[in-house]
């Protein structure tokens, strides 16, 4: 990318193609949380949530402890100085996108890549170790809805003590400390403890989101200008996010032809009638797509970092991309799966409210497109 804004070379030219390593990696993933978290434990914690008794039966605690501690996934991002595995971007994406295909109700977005990206831009070291250690769970406070380059609302700082509030975050119920920008440049941690979180009702339960109000809270700043940090925080997860994206999309697929070379109308197999075949092939297609678009903007943001622009570039297209086609996918799955696909016991409803949920996170794919055309220099007619 030259210096100019929306002018392309081939300066980066980045190799998309998975690493050995990564195929083991997604395969330890995918094998941990095909057992400890499937279909019937998620749609199980919906029910009990609902009667109040949701914590007997949520997987997500046990699951995490095991992808951070055992898989050593907390630090993934986390420079082996500073006590993580110190591996790339594109290596976060293999999981998220492995997490997507399985919804799971776990803070590694929120945690180990949003809330990881700021404190790496700290001295906070203690805090970052226990991070990346797995023994401490962060999480940033904004709006989970943020876009890259958009505002955020900060809390009131007077003498290390904040007030305020901020609506619809994202991974409190699992933080024991929040990150939490100041009206003064700064941000602060502050304990879970200190803050009065409200869950609110959410559409994907696997990852709700809450209201936290500081009344006078304790917060320890670790970093003094510390707002550009919280906005490469915000891209590097909208960057990371379109992986999850199409994981949850290659999941409706490979379910939905599953299920159609086994179910049988008048005689045949469903998945032999043409007009059900070109609707896969045109799903099949828009997956592909969005695979490469997620895989680009997560090799981008590890090998160029977030602020810089070809990373912007990449991380709008993917997120504009995926977003849409996460939620076509969901929704050709329900369709597809006819009947049953409309029941509660199927868990095809998981990822539509996953796709619909993300699909409003980090910045709707309207406004990337918006962001997109402002950095290629297109501007609207």
């Amino acid at each position: 990318m030259s210096e100019g804004r929306g002018v392309l070379t081939d300066a980066f030219s980045p190799d998309l193609l998975y690493t050995d390593v990564e195929d083991d990696l997604r395969a330890s993933v995918r094998d941990l949380v095909n057992r400890r978290c499937p279909p019937s434990q998620l749609i199980a914690m919906y029910d009990r949530s609902a009667s109040g008794a949701g914590d007997r039966v949520h997987p997500g605690p046990a699951v995490w402890r095991e992808l951070a501690r055992d898989l050593e996934l907390a630090g993934l991002l986390v420079p082996e100085e500073r006590g993580g595995v110190g591996a790339s971007a594109a290596v976060a994406g293999v999981v998220l996108e492995e997490l997507g295909r399985a919804v799971v109700p776990a803070p590694f977005l929120t945690s180990s890549v949003i809330a990881t990206v700021v404190l790496l831009a700290s001295d906070a070291d203690v805090l970052m170790s226990a991070v990346a250690a797995g023994d401490r769970t962060a999480a940033l406070v904004v709006p989970f809805s943020t876009a890259p380059g958009a505002g955020f609302p900060a809390v009131a700082v007077a003498d290390g003590r904040l007030t305020g509030a901020v609506r619809s975050v994202a991974g409190l119920e699992a933080a024991d400390v929040l990150l939490v920008p100041g009206d003064d440049g700064g941000v602060y941690a502050v304990a879970a403890s200190d803050a009065v979180i409200d869950l609110v009702p959410s559409l994907d339960m696997t990852r709700p989101v809450a209201d936290v109000t500081f009344e006078d809270a304790s917060g320890e700043r670790i970093l003094t200008d510390g707002h550009a940090a919280v906005r490469s925080a915000v891209t590097s997860g909208a960057a990371l996010l379109a992986s999850e994206q199409a994981g949850v999309a290659r999941w409706c697929l490979d379910t939905t032809v599953a299920y159609l070379m086994q179910r049988r109308q008048f005689g045949r197999i469903v998945g032999g009638f043409q007009a059900l075949k070109h609707r896969l092939a045109d799903l099949y297609a828009g997956i592909e797509s969005a695979s490469a678009a997620a895989r680009y903007a997560a090799v981008a943001l590890g090998e160029l970092g977030a602020d810089h622009h070809e990373t912007a570039v990449a991380t709008a297209v993917a997120a504009a991309y995926c977003g849409d086609l996460a939620v076509l996918a969901a929704e050709e799955a329900v369709q597809l799966h006819g009947g049953i696909g409309m029941t509660w016991e199927h868990p095809a409803h998981l990822y539509l409210k996953r796709a619909k949920a993300d699909q409003i996170a980090l910045g709707t794919p309207g406004w990337h497109r918006a962001a997109l055309a402002g950095l290629v220099d297109l501007p609207a007619a």
